[in-house]
């Protein structure tokens, strides 16, 4: 298994802050925006004598909510084409193990959220890439390039959108395009849709929209960012391809059940008005807007604008985004403070690829963002001399 590139660095960052070094997290989406106060209370008010196994789908009434909310979102799903799962990692593991044999392959463009590795290698399955460069802000690759990474292996596409760790917002034509790959070879198309309130560059497009491509599309999802709520472990794995998802269910019954804490508070969660996400998302962008300019204004650094969900990925003037962000936390402090980033190698199937890049997780407020780019403005002065 590969060592997470978001929390291998956490020894070093609780050794400096045992020795009183304010430490800023931008190397995890752990956002710090309240989770909603309704849906704590209904976990406060849940009321029964014995906490019970659910359904191994999870709750009928929530799968039936849940259902709701994507036909809302234009998405025609009934609530027995959802398993919920728990958090939207095991979604992802459904679908690798249940669409792909050992040995088999999966394209994804790169880079890519660094656990897709690890989920690869727990399903003994190979990971192929097309490569997308920080020079053109990450843009799907053309279409040859995946002609030219199929195989006989070759059983799936994935794609997160908006992406982690770019940021990156696929357009509906570059999604048109993937669906004539995966009618044309025979191929799913795993879409992880974690971030799809969070868009500030056009409109989010699910490939559960696209159209003739029922058979071949599966949907991962989770509430974690979406409602602020990533420790109530709750995701969904959605599709409409009956045989798939009976052999999802397979795993889905090996593990029980999902948790049932995380559904009542999930549940509760459908029921937040419509503009609940406005006010999340504008503070959003906010901090994108002032992390990507003060990023941009540093000597030597340049980082593209992502259109979408709460990530930017950066490249430094540093000749080992490792030893840098590893250097940060053990050697460097700016009035008492450092900043904890996530190299961007561990996001590369190759890596050799991204050794100057580092991905930033703009979920700190405003201000702490500001302090946290003077440290890192402050670091690359000294690191380089």
């Amino acid at each position: 298994m590969p060592s997470s590139p978001i929390r291998k660095l956490v020894p070093y960052a609780e050794a400096a802050r045992k020795k009183g070094i304010k430490v800023y997290q931008l190397n995890i989406g752990q956002p710090d925006i309240e989770t909603a106060p309704a849906i704590l209370d209904a976990v406060r008010r849940a009321d029964f004598k014995v906490l019970e196994y659910s359904h191994s789908a999870g709750h009928e009434r929530y799968r039936r909510k849940l259902a709701d909310y994507y036909q809302r979102s234009g998405i025609d799903i009934r609530y027995d084409q959802i398993i919920v799962t728990t958090g939207g990692s095991e979604a992802i593991r459904f679908g690798f193990m249940s669409c792909l044999d050992a040995g088999d392959e999966v394209i994804i463009p790169e880079p890519f959220y660094a656990n897709y590795n690890g989920f690869a290698v727990e399903a003994g399955i190979i990971v192929k890439t097309v490569g997308s460069s920080i020079e053109s802000g990450f843009a799907l690759p053309p279409i040859e390039e995946f002609e030219k990474a199929i195989t006989p292996r070759t059983k799936a596409i994935m794609i997160c959108n908006p992406n982690n760790p770019t940021g990156y917002l696929y357009s509906r034509e570059e999604l048109e395009i993937l669906k004539q790959i995966i009618i044309k070879h025979k191929l799913y198309l795993f879409a992880d849709e974690a971030y799809r309130e969070f868009c500030y560059a056009g409109e989010h497009f699910s490939a559960m929209k696209l159209q003739g491509a029922d058979e071949h599309v599966i949907l991962m999802d989770t509430i974690s960012k979406r409602y602020s709520a990533c420790g109530a472990r709750i995701g969904a794995f959605i599709t409409r391809n009956k045989q798939i998802l009976d052999t999802a269910m397979k795993f889905a019954q090996a593990r029980l059940s999902p948790p049932t804490y995380g559904q009542i508070l999930a549940e509760a969660a459908v029921d937040l008005p419509a503009d609940y996400f406005d006010a999340t998302k504008a503070e959003y962008q906010k901090r994108r807007d002032l992390l990507v300019s003060r990023l941009n204004a540093m000597p030597g650094v340049f980082c593209p604008n992502p259109g979408g969900a709460f990530y930017a990925m950066a490249r430094l003037p540093v000749d080992d985004a490792d030893k840098f962000c590893q250097w940060l936390l053990e050697s460097f402090a700016y009035n008492n403070q450092t900043v904890m980033l996530a190299p961007a190698s561990g996001f590369y199937a190759d890596r050799s690829k991204g050794v100057n890049e580092v991905r930033l997780a703009y979920v700190l407020n405003t201000a702490d963002i500001s302090r946290a780019m003077d440290c890192l403005e402050k670091a690359l002065a000294e690191y380089n001399r």
